[in-house]
């Protein structure tokens, strides 16, 4: 048996997986399979791993998790290179009551738009969450921004959430422990990451970011879990959802350039209608995001509200309901403070 348990424990640690008594135990065969105490001390003896006494005990932690699924979405981005050493960044979505891994993806850098297509990605397959749980990156909020009478103009995620009568949390600054769990994943997949071919192109790790989404989710047992897979916490209970009842719970994302006249022109309740954005942006990219007859026009990289709409399908022209302030492109928040320095 110790023989068998120092294999599979090296197959894990060659794989990047976690290769703890939980991991190992999981791979061992019920019926002749040892405790997690017993796999603990074979571990020990035999050097495979070095006990650590003066290490804080996880039963002093104060650890906070949601009562349920869907109660609340953990979300953050990590640097990692590409086989060229470019950089490049994963953005991922986590739920906090069972570690599901909803939805992961790499982009050579994270901005409002993306942040906002891999919520709704996440959406469209997992329902809607009570709330989210990100840091302060002008990517998720631009509620530190408006100096200090506190006065600042939502960016279009936190537009979105609001629609959406999902509660937006943030931790605060400097004090990352608050998305402890989403720190401790990042540790996780760059492990797993670290002990495949490197990516040499985006494709490619995004290939193997699908791959590592289904061993995370179904393969990997986890000791806060109580030994259950990410999966089977995830679907163990019924799930979780916004406080309010939604009428309108559908974003749909669309790029679109506006033409020489201003316009662009979207369709709705069967008819082709046309939205005034301006002749000031004609030729420009816009990024549409549609609910239902509402509409929001956002700058593709920096997120700026461009305008507001409200479809009437009986009018064939759309005016716009609301204007954003003007805001140039070098100011506007995009970006989290400091992400120009690789996350070690």
């Amino acid at each position: 048996m110790t023989d068998q348990i120092l294999a599979v424990r090296e197959r894990l640690v060659s794989e990047g997986l976690d290769a703890g008594p939980e991991s190992i135990l999981a791979r061992l065969d019920p019926a002749t399979a040892p405790s997690r105490t017993t796999i603990w001390r074979i571990l020990t003896k035999s050097g495979a791993v070095i006990a650590q006494p003066h290490k804080r005990p996880r039963s002093s932690w104060h650890r906070f998790e949601a009562a349920s699924p869907n109660e609340c979405w953990q979300s953050d981005f990590t640097h990692v290179r590409l086989a060229d050493t470019s950089a490049v960044e994963i953005i991922s979505w986590l739920d906090d009551h069972s570690r599901y891994l909803l939805h992961i993806s790499a982009y050579r850098a994270i901005t409002t738009p993306i942040v906002i297509s891999t919520f709704t990605a996440a959406q469209d397959a997992h329902g809607l969450p009570a709330s989210t749980l990100t840091d302060n990156g002008m990517v998720y909020t631009t509620r530190l921004s408006g100096g200090q009478n506190g006065s600042y103009q939502p960016n279009a995620f936190e537009t979105l959430l609001a629609d959406l009568n999902i509660t937006q949390k943030n931790g605060r600054p400097n004090h990352p422990t608050t998305q402890g769990k989403i720190e401790r994943f990042h540790q996780t997949l760059k492990r797993w990451l670290n002990s495949q071919p490197a990516p040499t192109t985006l494709t490619e790790l995004n290939t193997q970011l699908t791959v590592f989404q289904a061993i995370y989710n179904t393969q990997r047992p986890h000791r806060a879990l109580n030994g259950r897979t990410p999966y089977a916490a995830y679907h163990a209970t019924p799930k979780n959802g916004p406080t309010l009842t939604q009428t309108r719970n559908t974003w749909r994302i669309r790029y679109d350039l506006v033409h020489d006249n201003g316009t662009i022109t979207i369709r709705y309740a069967g008819r082709l209608l046309h939205l005034g954005i301006g002749r000031s942006h004609k030729g420009q990219r816009v990024i549409a995001l549609a609910n239902g007859p509402q509409v929001l026009i956002l700058h593709p990289k920096t997120a700026q509200i461009i305008a507001e709409y409200t479809l009437d399908p009986t009018r064939t022209y759309q005016k716009k309901t609301r204007t954003s302030p003007e805001r140039s492109p070098e100011t506007s928040p995009e970006r989290s403070p400091g992400t120009s320095t690789p996350r070690t």
